[in-house]
C-alpha cells in the first residue's frame, strides 16, 4: 500500500523502520515543525523528520493538519493509509477523510484505558501491573476509534516510563505493520472499544513531577519512575531544585519524617509517610548527574534537614 507516516518523537522510529522494511511504499513523513532545542535553542528537526531526511523521504511539517496546503499535498500523494505514532497534533475530519483506508494509530495502552498524551506515564504512576499497545482507527474523538489489534506487556517493578515506552515502541512496530498487512489483504477487522474501563492520561506537568514526600514510599517510587525521563521528578532543598532518579523503598530502615534526610556512609535515605526510600542518582541545577552520596557529601547535609 501507499503510506504517509505521521509521527514526531524518537518513539516513532521503530515503526518507521518497520514500515520501511515492509512491502509497503513509504511516500512521506508528517511531523511537527522544527523546534528550538539545546542550550543554543537552535531549530532542530524532530527525530521522525531527521530519520526521513536521512533516508531520502519527503517531510511535511504543517503547523496544524487543518492547513489547506498540507491537505492538498496529502491529496496529491494519495496514500491508502496514514499510520500514526505519537504525532502530537489533532487531525481534523477533513484530513482524516483523505487516505482511502483512513489513519491508523499505534497507541501505547490497552484501550479504552489511558486515552491521551501520556498513557505509559499514567500506567506507571497508578501502579498498573500490565499495559500494552493498541492499533486503532483514528477518528475525531480522543483515542476513541475502533481497535484492529492489541498486545500486552508486563510492567516491571523497576520500570521507568522511558524503559516501558522503549519496549512498547519496539513491540508495537510489529503490531502496526501486521495491521497494515491485514488492511491490504482485506482481512483486518476493527472492533468498537468497550464502554467500560475508560481512563484518561493527560500530559504530566512539571508540577505533577514534584515529589510528595507525605505520600507512602510506594507512591513516591511510582511518581519518580513515571516522570523519568520526562518531565523529570524533582524536589527542593534549601530553596534549590533537585532532580531525582530512581529510588528504592527500604522496608527495614528506621523511620524518618516525610522528606527528612539521613546521610549514611554510602547512602542517603529520605523519609515518606511510611518507610524511607534510598536515593539513587540526583542532579542539582546546573550540575551533572551524580550519586546521592556524593551530592550529600559535597553539600554537607545537616542532621534533620528535609526536602520541602
Amino acid at each position: 500500500m501507499r503510506l504517509v507516516f505521521a509521527g514526531t518523537p524518537a518513539v516513532a522510529i521503530p515503526s518507521l523502520e518497520a514500515i520501511a522494511a515492509s512491502g509497503h511504499d513509504l511516500l512521506a513523513v508528517v511531523t511537527r515543525p522544527d523546534a528550538p532545542a539545546g542550550r543554543g535553542r537552535q531549530l532542530m528537526r524532530s527525530p521522525a523528520g531527521a530519520w526521513a531526511d536521512e533516508h531520502g523521504v519527503e517531510v511535511l511539517t504543517p503547523e496544524r493538519p487543518r492547513e489547506p496546503e498540507f491537505q492538498q499535498r496529502l491529496r496529491e500523494l494519495a496514500p491508502d493509509v496514514v499510520p500514526v505514532v505519537a504525532y502530537g497534533a489533532l487531525v481534523p475530519p477533513a484530513a482524516l477523510e483523505i487516505p482511502k483506508r483512513g489513519w491508523v494509530n499505534l497507541h501505547f495502552s490497552l484501550l479504552p484505558a489511558w486515552r491521551g498524551a501520556a498513557p505509559v506515564q499514567h500506567a506507571v504512576l497508578h501502579g498498573d501491573e500490565v499495559t500494552g499497545a493498541s492499533v486503532f482507527e483514528l477518528e475525531a474523538g480522543l483515542d476513541t476509534g475502533p481497535v484492529y489489534g492489541t498486545l500486552t506487556e508486563d510492567i516491571r517493578s523497576t520500570d521507568t516510563a522511558g524503559d516501558l515506552l522503549e519496549r512498547l515502541a519496539t513491540e508495537g512496530a510489529g503490531l502496526l505493520v501486521a495491521v497494515l498487512d491485514a488492511i491490504e489483504a482485506g482481512t483486518a477487522r476493527a472492533h468498537p472499544q468497550p464502554a467500560d474501563g475508560i481512563s484518561l492520561a493527560p500530559k504530566l506537568t512539571v508540577d505533577d513531577a514534584r515529589v510528595r514526600w507525605a505520600d507512602p514510599a510506594f507512591a513516591v517510587d511510582r511518581r519518580i519512575r513515571a516522570c523519568t525521563p520526562a518531565p523529570g521528578a524533582w524536589t527542593t532543598l534549601r530553596g534549590d531544585r533537585l532532580k531525582l532518579g530512581r529510588v528504592r523503598p527500604v522496608a527495614n530502615a528506621a523511620g524518618l519524617k516525610p522528606g527528612e534526610l539521613r546521610v549514611e556512609r554510602t547512602q542517603v535515605l529520605a523519609g515518606t509517610a511510611t518507610t524511607p526510600v534510598l536515593l539513587g542518582e540526583v542532579r542539582a541545577a546546573g550540575k551533572k548527574p551524580m550519586s546521592a552520596s556524593d551530592w550529600a557529601r559535597g553539600l554537607r547535609i545537616q542532621q534533620g534537614e528535609s526536602f520541602s
